[in-house]
């Protein structure tokens, strides 16, 4: 039977291979003893200029964030930052917002500083935003491709960004290097300037550890990285007003005047058998905004001229910036809110655009 063998082994040979397997285990743990150690003294390194006295918490810091040339810079998030539930947010809103522009491209992202570092989707969700094309490789594989790749997308990033007076808190270097900070810096700017259909969380800040390599020893600091404001701040909106003072400093009147707006709303509103009752979310997608202009200045606005069931973002802001043509043609001044702002039911836009009409109209019957 070929079983035999198995059944009754000699005991010297077995003593002989477990003598070299003990030998063979030795030998393996001391080299990964003395491997281990060498890594364990390099991130003591990093974690000892981390971890300095003035330092609110400890990073964790990899062997390879600690391997510096001289002079050379490198940051990190802290991690208690990372755990924040608006930073998580922030990152979220835009790795959604990215997978929407580029749903036709059949991308998705998963990790921004790990999907975004060479320039490859970088490239497409600019091409897709600014409706250009941008003459690039399609694909690069080396280290130097990515970065030429990469220098040109942000080139025209920065074409279209500095005449209007953003901060360029990015670098290729830092792209490439896949830094988060960077890249989330890169992502609002985009968001911002191309009023993307998003709502970022207001004042996100970040704990970045920064550590610097001089003679031969690593140094650290902890910098606060503001990634972003209040949304009225980051979407570039008009001076200050008796809105800003009432959400400001008495948010307790908000219930008045909203009461206030919905009543004059409904009071026309109620001639075509409708009704509001939220202002932010019913005047969001135009509709109302458009008819009750059309009862307002007493006309029949034809359908054809906005859409009276809109799916869509596009269509909804169709419908408020054609409301807000109707107002101008009524006499009555640019509204100060952008049709975006209606549509993304920022509450004090809509408050905005309604109270200028009720300046107007509220002595009609």
């Amino acid at each position: 039977m070929s079983s035999a063998p198995l059944r009754s082994p000699t005991l010297r040979p077995h003593r002989m291979k477990k003598d070299e397997s003990f030998l063979g285990k030795l030998g393996g743990t001391l080299a990964r003893k003395k491997k281990a150690k060498e890594v364990t003294d390099l991130q003591e390194e990093g974690r000892h200029a981390i971890n300095s006295p003035m330092s609110p918490a400890s990073a964790d810091i990899h062997p390879e964030d600690t391997l510096l040339e001289e002079n050379e810079e490198r940051t990190m998030i802290d991690p208690t930052s990372k755990d924040d539930p608006k930073f998580k947010e922030l990152v979220k809103v835009l790795i959604d917002w990215i997978n929407d522009v580029l749903v036709e491209e059949r991308i998705i992202v998963k990790q921004l500083e790990e999907d975004l570092y060479d320039g490859q989707v970088l490239q497409k969700l600019l091409e897709k935003l600014a409706g250009c094309k941008l003459n690039v490789a399609e694909v690069t594989q080396s280290e130097i491709g990515q970065k030429q790749k990469l220098q040109t997308v942000l080139e025209a990033v920065h074409g279209l960004l500095r005449p209007h007076g953003w901060a360029l808190q990015w670098t290729v270097d830092s792209i490439h290097g896949k830094s988060l900070v960077a890249t989330l810096h890169l992502l609002v700017s985009l968001a911002m300037h191309f009023r993307a259909p998003i709502r970022l969380p207001e004042h996100v800040s970040v704990q970045v550890v920064v550590v610097r390599k001089r003679e031969g020893l690593l140094h650290s600091s902890h910098v606060t990285e503001e990634l972003t404001t209040t949304t009225e701040m980051m979407m570039g909106r008009f001076e200050r007003d008796a809105f800003d003072t009432l959400f400001d400093h008495a948010p307790d009147k908000l219930s008045v005047v909203k009461k206030s707006l919905i009543t004059f709303v409904n009071k026309h509103l109620n001639k075509l058998n409708l009704e509001v009752t939220e202002l932010e979310t019913q005047f969001a997608d135009g509709v109302y905004l458009v008819l009750l202009m059309g009862l307002l200045e007493d006309y029949f606005v034809p359908l054809h001229n906005f859409y009276l069931t809109p799916d869509s973002f596009d269509q909804k802001v169709h419908n408020v910036a054609f409301a807000f043509e109707l107002m101008l043609d009524g006499g009555l001044k640019t509204p100060k809110a952008h049709p975006e702002d209606v549509v993304n039911l920022d509450l004090k836009s809509t408050l905005r655009v309604l109270y200028n009409l009720f300046t107007k109209y509220k002595h009609l019957e």
